[in-house]
């Protein structure tokens, strides 16, 4: 898998090469991103944090954030564990990746 934040020719491909698109799309998930985020880290309800995390793995996998992808899946799996409580660690790793992702998304909205 790439190592960027966002996979610009997994998304060209999922767009059919529509930069309009694309820009939506990436609006959309950065969006999607800090209130998913919030849900994760803030939420007493362990279903609404599964549901979040299971639902921005899918958005990330879908325009190429594989980073965030590979969080969120890390999340998701720990969360439904008998002892369901995050590591330190893989929240870190999500909070980064979709740092990350959101810088990405702000230069691809720049060079456009």
């Amino acid at each position: 898998m790439p190592q960027t934040s966002i996979d610009t020719e997994h998304l060209s491909r999922q767009t059919g090469g529509d930069h309009e698109l694309e820009r939506e799309l990436l609006t959309l998930f950065a969006q999607q991103c800090a209130l998913h985020l919030r849900t994760i880290h803030g939420s007493a309800d362990r279903q609404a944090r599964i549901d979040a995390a299971h639902t921005l793995k899918g958005a990330a996998r879908a325009i190429g954030a594989w980073q965030v992808a590979d969080a969120a899946d890390r999340i998701e799996d720990e969360l439904g564990q008998p002892e369901p409580s995050p590591s330190e660690n893989a929240l870190d790793a999500l909070t980064l990746a979709a740092a990350e992702a959101r810088a990405a998304i702000a230069r691809y909205d720049c060079a456009a």
